[in-house]
């Protein structure tokens, strides 16, 4: 049996990740990477290593295997892919690895990315590593280098606090010796003595210390000089001073420096006693931690905004209508069937239930039940163990897991087999299902959403469709419009799609013609708004000037002759089209007719054209 490539679907893949690692850190953090890594893209093994202290040999941090972590292991970097990964490249063999490595037998693909810190030195490697080809997808391989880069600030983050516990520990064992910064300053902060570690913090050299004030290293910025303030209240007060972070500028270059400070009065009360630490790459890698956050964030409205409301174009009673059932649909965890022709938007409907939903920070997986081969469909949806059937070497999991508390959506529902069929009932129905090949039932919280082409009713009367699976999907029937029945919304989709394509095709497309939109609005669109989407990318690549014409060639099957089913009109009705038009685009430009913001420039007519027409229409002025 020929070896299927892995699916790699970067949306989700991402979306996985994200929401996987996003609340980790520490050794968690690297474990929940590798992990989501591998369930996310479908591949059986993936690690994250470090270099041991040989330089060419590497310990693993962690390491995913066929479902489970693997004890901490070792291995020597020469004649594996590992050691080009470890000179700085990015290593990425999509198949037959084996042939290259004869030491990997059984190893088909493999993706290593190097782990760096801010300076460029490599700590380790992040992999991912199968027995099925891993085809090279760029957007993917970008995706996995954001990952190395935060696995390399994690790592680095662990080695800083490593070293601070370590110097900690020193300076209390060995205070006069350890390298933390120690100043003796009096109550003016003015340095009176400092040690080496003080000296090579702050840029000062030993001639400098006497009569230089600490404060004055402090920028002339509100945070800075608010930390400042709050560090001398605690002195003032008494109160431990304990842990407080100071920015300063070096005296030497001016570069900023954090530092985290212990400031104590003697008794006396005339001298300060100050201790503290250089924590500037711990500051820098958590500002740039903040950062990788904020972008996490942002890719995960992204993913969300990918589909959305906002797509959803139009003000037509059909579609207000049916818009209207979502949002009460959406509020609670009923199964939904969305029916409707080809083209017609049920997939945005899906995507506008979950994004609704009390769902909508869960996955949202999509299936495409036509494009699943029979024998596949059933592994596909639930999964199968390591050895199920041949060719399944690997544990896989399946969609219903990977939507677990979120949705799943499954799309041409009418196109799964009868005995399939009986299968999906009992696990909707039970809440719970087993993988192929498996023993162990497996609960799910999962809201299902399908849709098909298909009236299923008629497929139910002719023995294709169970009826006892279709009443259950279809506790809540939904109906979108075919684009016929919402003509009146093809001017708003006209102008949604111009604003799509024309800045992508490098156009500046300003109207659509009056005559062009008559047509668009007598053709009866079999192929409903994929078709008129196609129709418009096309008219806007053979466009010469900024007002957009469809001829009746560009509508394919389509005449100046109206279809018998289409609506009627006669030259009556094209003048009250006409009429209406002139009407609305007197009043968003207040009656003005001629000049830049006139109705004459918007309709493209000359100001003594557009006057003849509102005279031949009747047109006037209300009060003139």
């Amino acid at each position: 049996m020929a070896t299927q490539p892995v699916d790699l679907n970067e949306l989700s893949i991402l979306q996985a990740v994200v929401e996987g690692t996003v609340l980790a850190t520490g050794d968690d953090f690297l474990r929940s990477l590798v992990r989501n890594l591998c369930l996310a893209t479908g591949v059986a093994n993936g690690f994250i290593a470090e270099f041991t202290e040989a330089k060419t040999r590497v310990r693993s941090l962690a390491f995913w295997a066929d479902g489970e972590f693997l004890p901490q292991q070792e291995w020597e970097l020469s004649g594996t892919p590992c050691e080009d990964v470890l000179r700085g490249n990015l290593c990425h063999y999509p198949s037959e690895l084996s042939k290259k490595f004869p030491h990997e037998e059984g190893v088909e693909s493999y993706l290593g990315v190097p782990l760096q810190d801010s300076e460029g030195q490599i700590l380790g490697h992040l992999a991912l590593f199968g027995q099925q080809p891993m085809p090279e997808q760029p957007r993917l391989l970008y995706t996995f280098k954001i990952f190395a880069a935060r696995a390399a600030a994690e790592l680095n983050r662990l080695r800083m606090e490593t070293q601070l516990r370590l110097s900690e520990k020193r300076y209390r064992e060995l205070f006069d010796e350890a390298p933390i910064a120690y100043v003796h300053e009096d109550r003016d902060s003015r340095f009176l003595q400092a040690n080496q570690a003080a000296l090579r913090i702050l840029g000062i050299s030993p001639e400098q210390v006497p009569g230089i004030r600490g404060i004055s290293l402090v920028p002339d910025t509100p945070d800075a000089q608010a930390r400042l303030r709050a560090a001398f209240a605690c002195v003032e007060k008494g109160t431990d001073s304990a842990g407080v972070v100071l920015e300063l500028r070096r005296k030497d270059n001016g570069r900023p420096v954090w530092i985290q400070w212990w400031s104590k009065t003697d008794p006396s009360g005339q001298f300060m006693r100050t201790l503290f630490i250089d924590i500037t790459e711990r500051v820098l890698m958590e500002q740039a931690q903040a950062r990788l956050q904020a972008q996490n964030l942002y890719l995960q409205e992204e993913i969300k905004s990918a589909h959305n409301f906002d797509e959803i174009v139009g003000r037509s009673p059909a579609l207000r209508s049916l818009l209207n059932q979502v949002q009460r649909v959406a509020q609670t965890d009923a199964s939904v069937l969305i029916q409707g022709e080809s083209g017609t938007g049920k997939e945005l409907i899906a995507r506008a239930i979950h994004s609704a939903s009390k769902r909508k920070n869960q996955p949202l997986i999509k299936v495409n039940c036509a494009a699943l081969p029979s024998n596949l469909i059933e592994s596909e949806l639930f999964g199968h163990e390591k050895g199920a059937f041949t060719g399944a070497v690997n544990k896989r999991i399946g969609r219903f897991e990977l939507a677990e508390g979120g949705t799943l959506f499954l799309d041409e529902i009418g196109e799964i087999p009868l005995d399939m069929q009986v299968k999906l009932l009992r696990v909707i129905q039970e809440r719970e299902f087993e993988r192929v090949g498996g023993q162990t039932s497996i609960k799910m919280n999962v809201r299902v959403i399908t849709a098909t082409n298909r009236n299923l009713l008629h497929e139910v009367e002719a023995k294709n469709f169970r009826e006892d699976l279709f009443y259950r999907l279809n506790v809540f029937p939904l109906t979108t419009p075919p684009l016929r029945e919402r003509l009146e919304d093809i001017p708003l989709l006209v102008d949604f799609l111009l604003g799509k394509f024309a800045p992508k095709i490098g156009k500046k497309i300003t109207s659509v013609s009056l005559g062009s939109m008559r047509r668009l609005q007598q053709y009866r669109w079999p192929g409903n708004i994929r078709e008129l989407e196609n129709v418009i990318e096309r008219a806007v690549i053979l466009a010469d000037g900024a007002v957009l014409e469809i001829g009746a060639d560009q509508l394919p099957g389509s005449s100046d002759a109206r279809h018998p089913d289409s609506p009627q009109t006669n030259d009556a009705s094209l003048d009250t089209i006409t009429r209406e038009h002139i009407l609305s685009v007197l009043e968003q430009t207040r009656w003005v007719i001629e000049g830049s913001k006139g109705a004459a420039r918007r309709l493209n007519l000359k100001p003594s054209t557009l006057r003849y027409r509102m005279q031949k229409l009747g047109i006037a002025k209300t009060g003139q």
